[in-house]
């Protein structure tokens, strides 16, 4: 039977609905099995239903179909198109065309193991439709309010001394199962939870090397404990004891073209090789062993730790609830294994006792840096796991939230590419004494990209300028000559260089500083006065271009 194309609401068991009084449902064949489920209603009085069938209905029919003098032979065709496309039921109206159910209807369901359910001539079709989606909300209703509350308890434990297996215990306890971290070679490190048989415990740590991502400090040559995983382009059949993580039950990945295998990754044979492995291990599997549900997922830390799960049944949000636990591991384990909290905690204490910032950058990890402004979509300012999530996504765990926006520092080798959710503005590589400047480039480039919705501009490195002719401190002299009438309103000059990087456009600049259309020109009109110039004259502009430049 295929696996139906599920909704995005929750399946409601079959005896929910037989049990709704008002409807009076019964079941007359096929098993009395609490695991089935229906994902929704459909009518249809074809005589080949499967073309028209998703997988996982009630099909609900009042027999329109049925010829006169139809026997054992038509019913047997009919039921077996609806079980070979996925139907979780049938629905047989009695009245107005049939007084009962057939008895050759009856028996072909009993011989297929289709439920049939008797629907009385007091009720309508639409009624028992209509009762579905009244229990898909309610469950739905009863899934968010468990995922929230999920939510809230893991973030608590998080913040706990011991946040690591606080996490895993409060997942065990949500899940009803055990919960397990897994460590970049294998090893089993925390776990919380009953602990399963030794079948379960062996099926879930195969399980991880699944999704297990490598990186070249984790890489190591097989061993005949842990055979090669064979790829897709690889020809050569595994090696004697490998033994496919779907074995016995089915293991579901969620990317295409994931490799299975019981072992951890083969050495690459160059960084492409690496990058391409890497590529093709999915996020998450699944499997079934022994009747429990075991799910992996792949920390995103990129350091090679895995949250394992078994549990004995799957109830609605056990992936939502998983996957935030995995989230805050990542942010725990990146963390720790990398000793990067032990530097910042050490370059903190060096400032504050009089150190410069280049004294303390090497405790951070590199010598230049760039400054990354992001800004959430939305109008909602973020919060520190909001700028945590994007320090991560950056590969960063230095981070700061000022305001309505988020700043973080990177290390100059790491690339810095577009983020879904944000506008983000990126300085120039910059040394410790000249972050302060490189700051002020990511919040300038930060407004640009904003005011020409941009997802990410950068404050690129340029040529040789004009202004580069000039010796730096008879430009900054000139700079502060002509921007003097304005010194006293950093509003005004900020207004002013906004609408020139924006060549005098009034909307886009409003835009880039969150403020009216009118409140603009008004400032401008402002400067205007103050520099007693003519702002549309373009060697004004050129003028006051340079000067700003140099503040």
């Amino acid at each position: 039977m295929p696996d139906p194309a599920v909704p995005p609401t929750p399946p409601v068991p079959l005896d929910a609905l037989l049990a709704r009084a008002d409807l009076g449902l019964r079941r007359i064949a096929g098993p009395a099995d609490p695991a089935v489920v229906v994902h929704w209603a459909h009518t249809s009085e074809m005589a080949d239903p499967y073309p028209y069938l998703l997988g996982g209905e009630l099909l609900l029919s009042a027999g329109v179909h049925v010829p006169d003098g139809a026997g054992a032979g038509y019913f047997d065709a009919y039921v077996s198109r609806i079980v070979a496309a996925g139907g979780a039921a049938l629905g047989f109206g009695v009245a107005p065309v049939h007084d009962t159910v057939p008895g050759a209807l009856v028996e072909a369901c009993e011989m297929h193991g289709l439920p049939l359910v008797e629907v009385p001539p007091r009720t309508t079709f639409s009624a028992v439709a209509r009762a579905l989606w009244q229990l898909m909300a309610q469950a739905r209703t009863a899934e968010l309010r468990r995922v929230t509350e999920a939510q809230q308890s893991l973030a608590a434990a998080a913040a706990r001394p011991d946040p690591v297996p606080s996490v895993l215990q409060q997942l065990a306890r949500r899940l009803g199962g055990r919960a397990v971290l897994y460590g970049p070679e294998g090893t089993r490190l925390v776990g919380a939870g009953p602990e399963p048989g030794e079948e379960v415990r062996t099926a879930l740590a195969k399980l991880a090397e699944v999704v297990r991502p490598p990186s070249p400090g984790h890489l190591r040559t097989p061993s005949p404990g842990h055979p090669r995983t064979p790829s897709p382009e690889d020809p050569r059949p595994p090696s004697a004891g490998h033994t496919r993580a779907s074995s016995p039950g089915h293991t579901h990945a969620s990317s295409p073209g994931h490799r299975v295998g019981s072992g951890p990754a083969a050495p690459a044979d160059s960084p492409g090789d690496l990058h391409a492995d890497l590529a093709a291990r999915p996020s998450s599997a699944s499997d079934t062993v022994a009747g429990v549900r075991l799910v992996a997922h792949a920390l995103g830390n990129g350091e090679g730790f895995v949250l394992g799960t078994a549990a004995p049944q799957r109830d609605a949000g056990d992936h939502t609830i998983a996957s935030v636990a995995a989230v805050l591991l990542s942010l725990l384990t990146g963390e720790r294994h990398s000793g990067s909290g032990a530097g910042r905690s050490s370059a903190l204490v060096r400032l504050l006792l009089g150190a410069a910032p280049a004294q303390v950058a090497p405790l951070l990890g590199g010598d230049r840096w760039r400054v990354v402004h992001g800004r959430p979509e939305g109008r909602a300012a973020p919060d520190p796991v909001t700028a945590s999530a994007l320090g991560a996504a950056l590969g960063s765990s230095l981070v700061d939230v000022a305001g309505e926006v988020v700043r973080v520092l990177v290390p100059d080798g790491r690339a810095v590419e577009r983020v879904p959710g944000w506008t983000l503005g990126v300085s120039a590589a910059a040394a410790p004494r000249d972050w302060p400047a490189a700051d002020t480039q990511a919040a300038r480039a930060l407004a640009r990209a904003r005011a020409t919705r941009a997802p990410l501009l950068r404050h690129g490195d340029r040529p040789t300028a004009l202004t580069d002719l000039v010796p730096p401190a008879e430009a900054d002299a000139h700079a502060r000559a002509l921007l003097a009438p304005m010194e006293q309103s950093p509003a005004l000059i900020d207004t002013l260089r906004t609408w020139l990087s924006l060549h005098g456009s009034w909307d886009r600049t409003a835009v880039a500083l969150d403020v009216h259309r009118n409140t603009v020109r008004q400032r401008i009109a402002r400067c205007a006065a103050l520099l007693d110039a003519d702002l549309d004259d373009p060697d004004v502009r050129m003028e006051l271009w340079f000067a700003l430049r140099r503040t």
